[in-house]
C-alpha cells in the first residue's frame, strides 16, 4: 500500500522574507532589551513599531548569495581578460592613471570603512529587518572593497602612485578628506550613521561619484574599472533604495524625529558636496575625453532629481538641504579651484597634475562660460609660460586648512569668485577655521567633536609625521622630504609634473603612442635634470 504525503506550501515572497528576518528575532529574558541595544535611543529617535519597516527587495540571505555569486564569477572573468590582454596600456591617455590614482586610493578605503560601520550599526538596531539588511549591505561594501582592491592591483604593476594605498589613506593630506567623512560617520549614533551614507551619500549624492566617473572610465577604454563599477552599481541601487527607505520609515514613526533628520540632512549634505570636490576636479581636468562637466551632472544629478526628491519629501516636514544654493552657486567654479590647489601642491602628492591644452581649456570655457575665460584660464596661461622656462610652480608652503572638509581653504565667497571665503568660530579659548559657512555650521553643531579632527598640515608642524628615525636637529634635516618619506611617496615619482614623470616615459616606451597632456614640445621645454624637485630644495 502506497502512501502519499502532502507537498509543503511553498511560501510567497513576503512570508518567506518574513520568516527568515522577523523569525530569526526574539526579545531577550535575562538582559532587558535596552541594555543589549543601547545605542538605537540616545540620539533622540523614537521608533514604535520597527516592523513597519521592510526591505522594499524582500531580499533573503539564499537569494542574496545567489545573485552575488553571479555577478562575482562575471567579474573576475572580465578583470582576468583585462589582465591578459595588458588593457591599461589601451587606455586613452597616461594622464587618465591619475584619475584612477585619486579614485582608487581614496574611495577603496572607504568601502570598508562602509563595511565596518553598517556591522556597527547592524548590531545596535533592536529590528530584524533594519539589522538584516545592514548585515547584507555590510557584505556589499567589503565585497566593493575587494574588487577595487585587485583593480589597483593590476595597475601598480605598471604605473606609480598605487603601492601602498591603506598606508597613505591614514596620513597623506588629500586623503584626509574622504577618510573625515566617514570617521565622522561612523563615531555618530546608528541613526545618523545611516542618515549619512544610506541616504545623504548613497541616495542623494552616489550618482554624482560612479555614474559619471563610470561612463568616464568607459569613454576612456577602462574596463577594469567599468567591469568592478557596474558589479557594483546594482548594490548602490539597492543601497539608494535602502536609504530613502529608512528614512522614511523614521519619519513616520514619530514627528519628533523630523527636526533631528533635517539636522542630519543639512550636515551630511554639506559634507558630502565638500568631498565631491575631488570628483568635480577628476571629471573636468582628469579625463582625457570628458563626457560632461561638472556643472553639467550638478544640475543633471542634484538640481533636478535631488529637486524631486526633497519636493516629495516635503509632506514629511522635510525641506532642501540648508546651503545647497551655495553649492549651485560653485557649481561653475568649484573645479577649478580644485585644480589649482593640487597643481600648487603636487610635489606632496601621488599623483601628478598638468596644464590643460588649448583643446581642454576651450572646452572649458564653453562648458564654464561666465568664469573660466574671465578667472581660471589666465592663470594656467601663466603657469604654463613658467613652466616652459624652467619654473614649473610648486607652492612649498603649509596652506590653511577647514576644520571639517580638511581641504586648504582655497574656495571662493559664493557671489565672489575673486574673494578668498573665510569664517571662523571661538571655542574654548582657540579660534578654528573653515572654508565656508556650512563647514561652519558642521562645527558650531557639535565642537567637542570637531576639534579632535586630525589635520595634516597641523599634524606636520607639531612634528607627528616624521619617521621615527629622524633628527629634526640635524643640520641636513629636510621636513619636506620627511614628510614624502612619512606618507611613502617616493620623490620624482609619485607626485611631479606630469610631463617629466616616469608614469609618462614608461607608457611612451611601452606603446609607442604620444600622450596629449603638454602645450609644449619636449624640445621647447627646459631640461627636467635642470629644475629641481621642490622637496629637495625646500628650505629646512
Amino acid at each position: 500500500m502506497s502512501t502519499t504525503s502532502a507537498s509543503p506550501k511553498k511560501l510567497s515572497i513576503k512570508e518567506n522574507y518574513a520568516m527568515l528576518t522577523r523569525g530569526l528575532a526574539w526579545d531577550t529574558t535575562y538582559q532587558p532589551m535596552d541594555e543589549v541595544f543601547p545605542y538605537d535611543q540616545f540620539e533622540g529617535i523614537k521608533v514604535h513599531e520597527w516592523d513597519k519597516w521592510e526591505d522594499p527587495f524582500r531580499l533573503t540571505m539564499d537569494a542574496y548569495w545567489k545573485y552575488q555569486g553571479e555577478k562575482e564569477r562575471k567579474l573576475y572573468a572580465i578583470i582576468d581578460a583585462f589582465q591578459q590582454n595588458n588593457g591599461q596600456f589601451n587606455v586613452t591617455d597616461p594622464r587618465y592613471i591619475n584619475a584612477l590614482k585619486l579614485f582608487l586610493t581614496g574611495v577603496s578605503p572607504l568601502e570598508y570603512a562602509a563595511h565596518r560601520g553598517f556591522a556597527l550599526a547592524g548590531r545596535n538596531f533592536r529590528g530584524a529587518g533594519a539589522r538584516i539588511a545592514c548585515q547584507m549591505q555590510a557584505i556589499d561594501e567589503l565585497r566593493h572593497a575587494q574588487t577595487q582592491v585587485h583593480t589597483i592591483s593590476h595597475y601598480n604593476k605598471y604605473f606609480n602612485g598605487f603601492h601602498d594605498f591603506k598606508h597613505m589613506h591614514d596620513r597623506v593630506w588629500y586623503l584626509s578628506v574622504p577618510k573625515s567623512y566617514f570617521e565622522d560617520a561612523m563615531t555618530a549614533g546608528p541613526f545618523e550613521f545611516v542618515t549619512a551614507i544610506s541616504f545623504s551619500f548613497e541616495y542623494v549624492l552616489t550618482n554624482l561619484l560612479f555614474m559619471p566617473f563610470m561612463s568616464g572610465a568607459a569613454f576612456n577604454g577602462d574596463m577594469a574599472t567599468v567591469t568592478f563599477g557596474f558589479s557594483a552599481q546594482s548594490d548602490e541601487s539597492r543601497h539608494m533604495t535602502l536609504g530613502l527607505e529608512v528614512v522614511k520609515f523614521l519619519l513616520e514613526q514619530d514627528p519628533g524625529n523630523v527636526p533631528i533628520i533635517q539636522k542630519w540632512i543639512d550636515k551630511w549634505f554639506w559634507r558630502g558636496y565638500r568631498l565631491l570636490t575631488l570628483v568635480a576636479m577628476m571629471m573636468d581636468y582628469m579625463l582625457p575625453k570628458r563626457i560632461m562637466s561638472w556643472g553639467e551632472a550638478w544640475e543633471t544629478y542634484f538640481e533636478q532629481n535631488g529637486g524631486a526628491l526633497f519636493h516629495d519629501l516635503e509632506r514629511y516636514g522635510i525641506r532642501m538641504p540648508k546651503h545647497y544654493e551655495v553649492a549651485s552657486k560653485e557649481k561653475d567654479r568649484i573645479s577649478h579651484e580644485a585644480w589649482g590647489i593640487f597643481y600648487n601642491y603636487t610635489h606632496a602628492a601621488a599623483m601628478h597634475t598638468w596644464i590643460p591644452s588649448e583643446d581642454e581649456m576651450k572646452w572649458l570655457g564653453e562648458k564654464y562660460p561666465a568664469t573660466f575665460d574671465r578667472l581660471y584660464r589666465p592663470r594656467f596661461e601663466y603657469w604654463r609660460e613658467q613652466q616652459k622656462q624652467g619654473k614649473r610652480f610648486y607652492n612649498n608652503s603649509l596652506p590653511m586648512l577647514c576644520q571639517i572638509c580638511q581641504i586648504p581653504m582655497a574656495f571662493t565667497e559664493p557671489d565672489d569668485p575673486t574673494k578668498i571665503c573665510y569664517r571662523e568660530s571661538d571655542y574654548l579659548g582657540h579660534k578654528f577655521h573653515f572654508c565656508s559657512d556650512g563647514c561652519k555650521d558642521v562645527f558650531d553643531g557639535e565642537p567637542e567633536k570637531y576639534v579632535q579632527a586630525w589635520l595634516p598640515v597641523h599634524q606636520i608642524y607639531q612634528g607627528n609625521c616624521f619617521e621615527p628615525d629622524v633628527d629634526p636637529t640635524a643640520p641636513d634635516f629636510n621636513p619636506m622630504l620627511e614628510v614624502l618619506r612619512y606618507y611613502h611617496i617616493h620623490v620624482g615619482e609619485d607626485g611631479h609634473d606630469f610631463e617629466d614623470s616616469p608614469d609618462r616615459k614608461n607608457w611612451l616606451k611601452w606603446t609607442g603612442r604620444p600622450s596629449h597632456g603638454g602645450q609644449a614640445s619636449d624640445e621647447s621645454r627646459a631640461d627636467p635634470a635642470s629644475v629641481p624637485h621642490p622637496a629637495e630644495s625646500a628650505a629646512a
